[in-house]
């Protein structure tokens, strides 16, 4: 997939008016932090809100980006930052196609916001990755399944730059309390696996061939 450098960075993250949203949010990131496995809270932009230790470990390799850092918009990182894939295990299959499916049921319901409208507009600046939204995104959701596109209790391989995990799996866990639901927020945590995950065969099944960027073509 080729990348683009994005376009201009998302509006300023809105911060709760009322101080006991404010206070909430002061303690919901201590907690966040006592979490030992990578844990973000982000608004319906996937602006980040809130990340813990763990969350910038896994992603601490990373090379600086003017748009698309991890810890500033999730959905800009994996689909603009150059260095995602090698993080983000099966990038376009596993990450990729997911969170552009959340894209695109995100602009269903938010088509106005100026924020999602940018994204939207740095998409189509990348002519393959504009074929793989328009056309090949539904022919993936056929191939493989609406319960692909789900984040919670998926589990997607991660590349850890800990040599302790290594190149392993997650489960992605959605534990949105409602407070967090209220403002508009979604946490999500990364439970790693300690067992390191068997290589996938390099030709994959005809089932899921589809569910790869690279061979989504415009025609389909």
């Amino acid at each position: 997939m080729a990348y683009q450098a994005g376009g201009q960075r998302s509006a300023p993250r809105p911060v709760p008016e009322s101080p006991e949203a404010q206070a909430y949010l002061l303690d919901y990131a201590t907690l966040l932090e006592a979490v030992t496995f990578p844990s973000v809270v982000m608004d319906h932009r996937w602006d980040v809100v809130l990340t813990n230790g763990a969350f910038k470990s896994l992603f601490r390799a990373v090379g600086p980006h003017p748009t698309a850092m991890p810890g500033d918009n999730f959905l800009r990182f994996v689909l603009f930052h150059p260095d995602a894939s090698t993080v983000l295990g099966q990038h376009e299959s596993s990450w990729c196609l997911p969170m552009l499916a959340h894209f695109a049921a995100a602009v269903e319901s938010h088509g106005h916001d100026h924020g999602l409208q940018a994204i939207r507009r740095d998409i189509a600046q990348d002519p393959i990755m504009e074929a793989a939204y328009r056309q090949g995104l539904p022919h993936w959701i056929r191939a493989v399944g609406a319960e692909a596109v789900e984040h919670d209790g998926a589990v997607r391989p991660l590349l850890h730059p800990d040599p302790r995990w290594g190149a392993t799996d997650c489960r992605v866990v959605g534990e949105t309390p409602k407070t967090l639901e209220n403002m508009g927020y979604t946490r999500l945590t990364l439970v790693l696996r300690e067992a390191r995950r068997v290589p996938p065969p390099r030709v994959r099944r005809a089932g899921r061939g589809a569910g790869h960027l690279r061979v989504v073509s415009a025609a389909e």
